[in-house]
């Protein structure tokens, strides 16, 4: 069972050999069971993969992550029918009624502003606000709610922070760990046999990934309080992110969240949000959505 990642930031040849990615630098040789690994992010432009290893990927569910020339990540190659009832999900997914996908639009919204509360709790932040505001989400989240809870949430995260602001390096941080947490969902959703071009809320006809781009909000908050934490040590400073920051947030799947009654991984729980979707979809019950909690 998969349970960590592989970022790869120097010029590296990877490979397959006994079921193994073998990574070669230089002189020196690394081998790792791809059973284990969930997720890989080729973070250098010096990067080869072989055929046979991306195969081995894509049958053993490993979402590959490339990156451009300024180290934002910008593909994502998942698998093709990973589900043994590939149509069968794809027919639910497109005769969902509107109804349902509204509602399950407020329990994402709604568990989203949560784990935001959760995050400012465990920065030191007053948390209040945003409690409330969680339960004025209705179906469909009519009033916006969540662009509500947005501009109380960030000032009170961040100081002297836009969001907009492609120069404040703290941006930069946020997209790349939200584009390896967006992978993962995507990634869940293709192995329990959702189609993630089809959204609930996104619903962008040049978006292969509306789905995962609805299931990804409540992760949101764990990037956030991991760039924060970043942040907090004086180790953030303008100019282009390190490969240690990267390495750091790459790493976020690893971390641990509620859902539920257990404790589990940030990967395990894309996984377990995945399965809990499919099953709100075919009970009709948006109630049965599970999704991770932070704690404060």
């Amino acid at each position: 069972m998969a349970w960590r990642g592989l970022h790869v930031s120097r010029p590296t040849r990877l490979s397959l050999a006994d079921n193994q990615i073998v990574a070669r630098q230089d002189e020196t040789e690394a081998r790792i069971a791809i059973e284990d690994i969930g997720w890989i992010v080729l973070d250098s432009p010096q990067v080869t993969l072989s055929t046979a290893l991306i195969a081995a990927c894509m049958e053993a569910g490993v979402a590959v992550i490339t990156t451009d020339r300024t180290h934002t990540p910008s593909g994502l190659l998942l698998p093709f029918h990973r589900h043994h009832r590939q149509a069968e999900m794809a027919a639910l997914q497109a005769g969902l009624p509107l109804p349902l996908k509204k509602r399950l639009w407020q329990a994402l919204v709604r568990t989203k502003i949560d784990n935001q509360a959760a995050c400012l709790a465990t920065c030191g932040q007053d948390a209040t606000a945003l409690r409330a505001m969680a339960h004025l989400v209705g179906s469909g989240d009519p009033d916006n709610v969540e662009a509500r809870a947005a501009r109380a949430y960030w000032p009170r995260l961040f100081s002297e922070f836009v969001r907009e602001d492609d120069t404040d390096k703290r941006n930069a941080l946020l997209n790349y760990g939200y584009a390896v947490v967006r992978s993962a969902v995507a990634r869940a959703l293709v192995a329990a046999g959702l189609v993630p071009a089809l959204g609930l809320n996104h619903a962008s006809m040049t978006n292969a990934f509306n789905l995962a781009d609805d299931m990804v909000e409540p992760f949101r908050p764990f990037v956030d309080r991991q760039v924060w934490q970043l942040s907090a040590k004086g180790t953030v400073r303008n100019g282009q992110t390190t490969v240690e920051e990267r390495r750091t947030l790459a790493s976020i799947l690893t971390e641990t969240t509620v859902f539920g009654t257990d404790t589990v991984s940030l990967l395990t729980a894309t996984e377990q949000a995945a399965e809990s979707l499919v099953r709100a979809m075919q009970t009709s019950s948006a109630a049965v959505l599970q999704m991770p909690r932070m704690v404060a």
